[in-house]
């Protein structure tokens, strides 16, 4: 492992003023919005789209990486350029997404485990020649009547710690993710709750094997009201109760926090992250940055539509929404900043 390396990767994945681009969609969770357009989810339409979003003009300005799926790091565009290599000619970095499904937890009803350890070190090998500088494990928790449960949250955690380890060994940086669902009715106070539990237990799971804090990145949720709650928090508490949830879980020697959406609209994922770095400006001792998908992705692929009559128009919006996200990385962005761009 060159920890070097590894760091100044990091570091530059969460660089000031760009963030990460999360088009690692399954085959499933891409159809399911490609069937809600009328479009095709084909092998050719999904690179299709990608190829899209890869090609927008000066995306590097605002995006350092992109997260990549197995199908679309093997891809290439329809003039034979491996998409990896599409992005690093913009100036951005491949990453790859290395779970696997989740299956329902044992003996735990409501709750789930992602796997994807077998062979992960086989293809750790693989995708680094392929040109990955960093990976993604995301591990689910869900609130709800008696969940989540210790063992949930420590089976995850483990499995992340282990993940990691291996992506290091690997010379890979991994970015970490245990992700707290917005589904369901609860309160922001139990988001907090579980958010702290969870982070706590897979930095501790961290710590015991040896992965090297300031060589990964954290990809955490929100802490946020459910999505049914009837009580729905304002952008600023959402903002100070992510935060103070992050300074009292997460180590300093972290470089950097990307943000996952997880559902949010878009226009809210990006006030919730300028709140976050306009309140605590100066007071972090990591960078706090994004790495969205639907956010960033859902007004691009509503435009595009499979169309390729309408791929500059689709781009011009994308190239907006990471641009608007920068703007939230500084604390700089607003209701006049958007409409203005």
């Amino acid at each position: 492992m060159d920890l070097q390396t590894l760091e100044n990767t990091a570091r530059e994945m969460v660089g000031p003023g760009r963030g990460i681009l999360a088009a690692d969609e399954s085959h499933g969770t891409i159809g399911k919005r490609f069937e809600a357009l009328g479009i095709e989810s084909t092998e050719d339409s999904r690179r299709d789209y990608r190829e899209m979003l890869f090609t927008t003009p000066d995306i590097g300005e605002y995006l350092s990486g992109v997260i990549l799926f197995d199908e679309t790091i093997r891809q290439t565009t329809s003039d034979g350029t491996p998409l990896p290599q599409i992005l690093l000619d913009q100036g951005v970095m491949p990453g790859i997404k290395v779970d696997g499904s989740t299956v329902d937890m044992p003996l735990s009803p409501g709750e789930k485990f992602t796997q994807g350890l077998d062979k992960l070190a086989g293809r750790l090998e693989e995708y680094r020649e392929m040109g990955a500088r960093f990976t993604k494990w995301r591990a689910v928790i869900t609130i709800g009547d008696g969940i989540p449960t210790d063992r949930c949250i420590d089976a995850n955690a483990r499995a992340l710690a282990l993940y990691a380890a291996f992506c290091q060994d690997a010379g890979l940086v991994p970015i970490v993710e245990p992700e707290v669902l917005i589904d369901g009715n609860h309160s922001i106070q139990q988001c907090y709750d579980a958010t702290q539990r969870t982070l706590s237990r897979t930095f501790g799971h961290l710590y015991e094997h040896g992965v090297e804090l300031t060589g990964m990145i954290l990809k955490p949720n929100m802490v946020i009201s459910g999505k049914a709650a009837d009580n729905q928090s304002g952008v600023e508490e959402v903002a100070r109760a992510t935060v103070e949830c992050l300074l009292r879980s997460v180590p300093a020697a972290v470089p950097g926090i990307a943000f996952l959406s997880g559902g949010q609209r878009f226009l809210q994922a990006t006030q919730h992250l300028d709140a976050m770095n306009r309140l605590y400006e100066g007071r972090l001792p990591w960078e706090l940055s994004f790495s969205y998908a639907r956010a960033l992705q859902e007004q691009p692929m509503e435009i595009w539509g499979g169309k390729a009559g309408n791929i500059e128009a689709a781009q011009k919006v994308f190239r907006h929404r990471a641009k608007m996200n920068a703007a939230a990385r500084s604390g700089s962005y607003s209701d006049d900043v958007e409409k203005a761009s």
